[in-house]
């Protein structure tokens, strides 16, 4: 006797083992961390090869400020931005580093989008040019990520 197709072939399956609506909602939220992480990832690797097509100063301060980025606000994704090293919360740009060489300038800058909370009054700075990196500008560069991130 040849099986019946259908809706009416024969009793119903009993409802299989498989795992609960919570297991299946934690497994779509861990590929979403992974496919976060995967972006990360794709996006530090893009960030290192803008730095290692950089020359002289450009390439000493753009991976000094990479190196305070990590440290600093870990929370930050890498990524480029116009061709210039980036870090973005979510989808939004928080901050980038413009090599003096790209727009053939005297030095490079650190630029804040309106995305950081750096907010002072009724005007502040959002852009920084930067000549040379020393300890100091580290730290003023660490306090300003604290600030922007807040």
């Amino acid at each position: 006797m040849p099986a019946q197709k259908g809706p009416r072939a024969g009793p119903a399956r009993a409802a299989s083992p498989g795992f609960t609506r919570e297991e299946r909602a934690a497994m779509r939220e861990r590929a979403q961390e992974l496919k976060a992480e995967r972006s990360k990832l794709d996006g530090e690797k893009q960030v290192r090869a803008k730095i290692a097509e950089m020359n002289g100063s450009d390439r000493a301060i753009a991976e000094r400020i990479h190196a305070i980025v990590q440290e600093v606000a870990p929370d930050l994704t890498p990524r480029t931005w116009y061709g210039m090293p980036a870090y973005s919360r979510g989808d939004e740009i928080v901050c980038f580093v413009q090599p003096a060489a790209k727009f053939g300038v005297r030095y490079a800058t650190l630029g804040f989008t309106d995305k950081a909370k750096l907010d002072q009054g009724r005007m502040w700075p959002t852009t920084y040019a930067i000549s040379q990196l020393t300890d100091a500008e580290a730290a003023r560069i660490a306090l300003l990520l604290r600030t922007a991130l807040l």
